[in-house]
């Protein structure tokens, strides 16, 4: 049996708000208990590993929505031991739940791929499949391979749906076009969210998805129309729907700080959700890498199609991007968690395992220091980073 691990003295973010000096108790892989203030719980020191983290903050583990690798691995492209690179590449960033995003390919790949993928759903390493294409829009491709872009066809929807075994938890859509509006019925039905993104919709064509059960925003304000006056397009109808959770990446590349305030100001902090886009570059460094069939040039941390020149994913940490949103755009640290854990988990369905620190949830944690760095990182009870702490 694993020693019971008190983790103390920190400022603990807990759903009720932030607990100066307080204690979470890990057993086993769960949370076994929270408190104000410090526990004492019965054991000898064979049994009970205390650890001390005043001057500390303590949050849930990151849940990534929207992420195609990581590591120099991939995650659209790659072989499982590929993915599973990823995947510890952004744990040590503190992601300790993620779904695996696939990009615009040929549709027998992708379910190919799927299946793939589904398998390491199955295990616990990913928690399911993201289809961000084939059925987006020509007009907003953004780091996609044109030549191989569809219209939303269900029964092709519903080929993936098949192959992913259960396991497919998002489809980024351009709702607009043919077949679009059936197709988001078809992904509610199989209890799949059906998400708008790379789309050239109106505003009225996109109050028409939501009506259709259409419920996150990819990438709010990346590959869509931008907000006009007249026009208001996808960005206004996307904000100001209470059945929406809109993405967005705080990388300080993909968004003016001014646009996230105006999404968090439109949207609330319960119907935002911080994704990183991340492709394999991500925790990695500077290079050439393939996102799909596409050549990207990494510089300065910035993704770049080599033909285009378009923005291709992002190298972003949510470590990263939880510190941003403190330090940089002065977000509450207690809306920074809903956006980073607490919405992407409940959109997944799985609020009653992850996603806040609360008893009988998964032990997955966060440490981070005063300057909001991360220092340690917990997932189902078994330190991922260690705390060095003095």
């Amino acid at each position: 049996m694993a020693p019971t691990k008190v983790l103390t003295g920190a400022r603990v973010v807990l759903p009720t708000g932030t607990v100066d000096g307080g204690s979470v108790t890990v057993e086993g892989t769960r949370i076994a208990a929270t408190a104000p203030g410090p526990t004492t719980p019965a054991g000898t020191s064979d049994t009970v590993e205390t650890v001390d983290l005043r001057g500390h903050w303590l949050v849930p583990g990151f849940v990534d929505l929207h992420n195609h690798g990581g590591g120099g691995a991939s995650f659209a492209g790659g072989g499982a031991e590929d993915v599973l690179q990823g995947v510890r590449t952004h744990r040590l960033h503190g992601t300790t739940t993620l779904v695996a995003s696939a990009v615009t390919g040929d549709l027998d790949f992708l379910a190919r791929h799927a299946g793939m993928l589904a398998e390491l759903a199955q295990q616990g390493d990913i928690a399911g499949i993201h289809f961000e294409g084939p059925f987006i829009s020509p007009c907003r491709k953004g780091a996609h391979d044109e030549s191989l872009l569809r219209d939303p066809d269900p029964a092709e929807v519903r080929k993936l749906i098949d192959a992913a075994h259960g396991h497919a938890r998002m489809m980024t859509l351009a709702t607009e076009l043919p077949g679009g509006l059936d197709s988001v019925r078809l992904l509610v039905e199989h209890g799949v969210i059906a998400a708008v993104g790379h789309t050239d919709a109106t505003y009225e064509q996109t109050l028409a998805a939501v009506d259709a059960g259409a419920t996150v925003a990819t990438h709010l304000f990346n590959a869509m129309p931008p907000l006009g006056h007249r026009a208001p397009g996808p960005i206004t109808a996307l904000l100001e729907d209470e059945r929406v959770t809109v993405e967005l990446i705080n990388d300080g590349t993909h968004l003016h700080p001014a646009a996230l305030q105006l999404a968090f100001h439109h949207a609330g902090r319960e119907r935002v959700a911080f994704i990183t886009d991340a492709m394999d570059a991500a925790g990695f460094g500077d290079g050439r890498y393939m996102l799909g069939p596409l050549e990207v040039e990494v510089a300065d941390g910035v993704a770049r199609l080599v033909e285009g020149n378009s923005i291709a994913g992002s190298t972003l940490t949510l470590d990263r991007a939880f510190k941003r949103a403190v330090t940089v755009d002065k977000l509450p640290v207690e809306d920074v968690v809903a956006a980073i854990s607490a919405n992407p988990a409940r959109l997944l369905g799985l609020d009653d395992r992850i996603g806040s620190l609360e008893p009988g949830k998964d032990a997955d944690l966060v440490v981070l220091d005063d300057a909001f760095d991360l220092v340690g990182v917990m997932r189902r009870g078994e330190w991922v980073v260690a705390p060095q702490l003095a």
